[in-house]
């Protein structure tokens, strides 16, 4: 199953923390709402689920630096927005 796989992917678990921090950063709830909007901004700038989803600021940044394990502990505060 590919769920149980996932739970010893380190860099998945990395991706995961990055959004981690992003919502603590924001205080969850308006980082939900900051994803949903810029999700929808970029479906109707490029047109396709998965370049919007792409494009999303919280996922380049996770998706760039998911392999960097140290990069918590070296990311600034709201590293996040260098990524719009």
């Amino acid at each position: 199953m590919k769920r149980a796989t996932l739970k010893n992917d380190v860099v998945f678990i990395n991706h995961e923390c990055i959004h981690l921090r992003q919502q603590v950063e924001l205080l969850i709830l308006p980082f939900f709402i900051w994803y949903t909007i810029e999700y929808g901004v970029r479906l109707v700038q490029y047109r396709d689920s998965y370049k919007a989803y792409s494009n999303i600021s919280f996922e380049r940044e996770a998706y760039q630096n998911e392999n960097n394990l140290d990069y918590l502990e070296k990311r600034s505060f709201w590293s996040f927005v260098k990524y719009l």
